[in-house]
């Protein structure tokens, strides 16, 4: 961030102006989660740390398990707290969400972090109109009258593309298809236009058709809007077309952080060049489709030093210490003490 001596040869208030616009708007530091079993403690994720900037729209993947659903869960304080520990820093606008009371954090939920959970028919009650949900949503932060919560829930059914919005409105989840209630989904966490906003998997199991309906929604909202976006998801191509900058997550840990443009062309991490070989092609009629041999290790038996190295064609001796995020040249972040030295395939080489 640029200091405020540095920039003194602007007028005060446009220096102070230029410093905002560059704060992060979330800065995770050193997250680690950890769940309570008979056995003791199962660490889930460790050290995880990345920052987002307003109106930024970042994807975080990899593969079942990694440790990216609960990330964002753990952003809203979302998990049960009899059996979830969470150790680190969660920084929103300055204030760490971390530390916040239940009560002041229910305060944040929905207004300032809203989340899209991954299944709209289970996240959705059965018995309440969709009408009544989305404007509930939104009375929770704002107190108004009934009908004036039922109009913002019309209005916002119409900003997500639902026909016949005043109809749809009272209507029961049962009544609308999977497309249409990821809409509503969408709509419920847009109504108290939210700084944030979580997506878990929002595409999953939609038609192909839809789905691309639903990325070009939550793009052009959050360019609309200035809404920042972490979109959780293992679609690499949803990503290259939703996000500014990507994420990835291995066995509970960030790593690589970089421009989603340059990962497609050069990755810096193993793993990231393994997810994006694996990707089908279609210049390539006949062949073998590239895979990452192995799997991903169990969290209650973590390899010592790089949790990838089992499955890497890169590790050499040295690859057993500890890896922390190397700040490349290039400014991006990798978990690989190789990656200044090799080079690695991404999806368009």
């Amino acid at each position: 961030m640029t200091s405020l001596i540095e920039t003194s040869t602007q007028a005060p208030a446009a220096a102070y102006a230029a410093q905002l616009s560059t704060a992060p708007l979330l800065e995770v530091r050193n997250l680690s989660l950890s769940f309570a079993t008979a056995r003791g403690a199962l660490p889930i994720t460790r050290n995880v740390s990345f920052s987002i900037a307003p109106g930024e729209r970042v994807g975080l993947v990899g593969e079942s398990g990694c440790g990216k659903t609960v990330t964002g869960l753990s952003l809203l304080r979302l998990l049960p707290p009899e059996s979830a520990r969470i150790e680190g820093d969660i920084l929103f606008n300055g204030i760490n969400l971390a530390k916040l009371s239940p009560r002041r954090m229910r305060a944040v939920r929905g207004r300032d972090i809203a989340m899209i959970f991954q299944e709209p028919m289970s996240a959705l009650d059965p018995v309440f109109t969709v009408g009544d949900q989305i404007s509930e949503a939104y009375s929770t932060h704002f107190p108004v009258s009934r009908a004036e919560g039922r109009e913002r829930a019309i209005a916002a059914l119409r900003e997500v593309g639902i026909p016949a919005p005043e109809r749809r409105c009272d209507e029961y989840p049962h009544q609308m298809s999977g497309g249409m209630l990821q809409r509503v989904m969408i709509a419920m966490a847009l109504i108290c236009k939210p700084k944030l906003l979580v997506a878990d998997e929002p595409t999953t199991a939609l038609d192909v058709t839809v789905q691309a309906q639903i990325t070009d929604l939550l793009r052009s909202l959050s360019e609309r809007t200035g809404t920042a976006l972490i979109f959780i998801t293992h679609d690499l191509g949803v990503v290259a077309e939703t996000c500014t900058r990507m994420i990835t997550m291995y066995a509970g840990e960030v790593v690589e952080d970089a421009p989603v443009d340059d990962v497609l062309m050069r990755p810096r991490h193993p793993y990231t060049s393994g997810l994006l070989r694996s990707l089908p092609g279609l210049s390539k009629r006949r062949g073998v489709l590239a895979s990452i041999p192995g799997r991903v290790p169990s969290p209650n038996a973590m390899p010592a030093g790089c949790r990838f190295r089992s499955r890497c064609p890169h590790a050499i001796a040295g690859c057993e210490q500890e890896q922390p995020l190397l700040d490349l040249a290039d400014g991006r972040v990798a978990r690989c003490w190789r990656a200044p030295d090799i080079e690695l395939p991404g999806a368009v080489n």
